[in-house]
């Protein structure tokens, strides 16, 4: 999973992804044991030696301390919204570097 996550979003850009600026947009890795918290550490360390994004890797690695499941007419938004411009400009394009580069785990 956090191959997929490096993958499909930059993880050198501070509180932002893309046009979207604001904490909301950090890129974060919550843990929930000590062993994902070092599977995450270990896997931004590599990645900052072999020196594979231009820039420093901003990724929190923090305990997850709040989860709220998003409001209803988030689930499932890029299935049934493919059209919606964020979709088209941001989403699809995420979604379509996932199925080539992981195209073993994507459905259908």
């Amino acid at each position: 999973m956090l191959e997929i996550f490096f993958t499909t979003h930059d993880p050198t850009q501070l509180n932002r992804q893309g046009n979207d600026v604001g904490t909301q947009y950090r890129s974060g890795i919550y843990f929930t044991t000590p062993e994902q918290q070092e599977v995450a550490n270990d896997l931004i360390r590599e990645a900052g030696q072999d020196k594979l994004y231009d820039g420093s890797i901003v990724t929190e690695v923090v305990p997850l301390a709040h989860y709220f499941p998003a409001e209803d007419y988030h689930q499932d938004f890029f299935e049934r919204n493919p059209h919606q411009g964020y979709c088209l400009a941001v989403a699809a394009p995420k979604v379509a570097k996932f199925r080539k580069t992981f195209r073993a785990l994507a459905k259908g």
